[in-house]
């Protein structure tokens, strides 16, 4: 089945300039040039991927990036100024995957959409027993669905891609920089702190009490591991 992707821009000679080039491999394209349609869209839609741009007419990126994490986990890329790194923060605050920065090389934004489609095609394959459970938490691998004294944790892609790798290796400490070189799969132009934005995140979502957390631990100085 092809991968179906939303594009998100206001700037039309852009979405025309993405979606040839997705189209070109095959994918399935379609456009939104301002927030509400992109809302409107990311609801009567099953999407695979959402680029997202921030500056948009009637909701910005940010407002709609909130929107869609209230009813869906899909893989949001948020396109970005190239200057504003707090554009980049703010969007995996609201819950994106990923950000490229503007002016972009399609080539990298296609490598980014593929690298997530192919690691959540690699989960979706899963293990034989697929479910870790310790205490109040369980995570079933084969569904991607995380629950926490019986209520599930809507998590995104990055979000699960992370907490599964951490505790598919419970007590092995990564670095930051290991889990950005694990989780992203490709030569990530970011740095360390979205690592940091998406532990924090999580924290916010498994945790009873996220300064005090059970699971998602630091080891200071070195990076994060997960608590046997």
């Amino acid at each position: 089945m092809a991968t179906k992707v939303l594009v998100v821009d206001d700037e039309k000679l852009i979405v025309k300039g993405i979606r040839f080039s997705l189209m070109q491999d095959g994918m399935e394209v379609d456009c939104a040039y301002d927030g509400q349609e992109a809302i409107d869209l990311a609801r009567a839609n099953r999407y695979d991927i959402i680029l997202l741009d921030v500056m948009l007419p009637i909701h910005d990126g940010f407002e709609v990036c909130q929107e869609i994490r209230s009813f869906s986990s899909v893989p949001i890329i948020m396109l970005t100024a190239k200057a504003d790194d707090m554009d980049k923060i703010m969007g995996l605050e609201n819950g994106a995957d990923d950000y490229v920065t503007k002016p972009f090389n399609i080539l990298e934004v296609k490598a980014r959409i593929k690298a997530i489609i192919r690691r959540t095609a690699k989960s979706a394959e899963q293990k034989d027993d697929g479910v870790i459970e310790k205490k109040n938490f369980k995570m079933d691998l084969n569904s991607r669905r995380v629950r926490i004294e019986g209520q599930e944790v809507n998590l995104t892609v990055k979000e699960f891609d992370l907490l599964e790798l951490l505790a598919t290796n419970p007590n092995k400490v990564y670095s930051r920089e290991a889990l950005l070189k694990e989780i992203w799969g490709y030569d990530y132009p970011g740095d360390v702190r979205t690592v940091d934005v998406h532990v924090r995140r999580l924290r916010e979502k498994i945790e009873s009490h996220p300064s005090q957390p059970k699971y998602i631990h630091t080891k200071w100085g070195i990076g994060y591991y997960f608590d046997a």
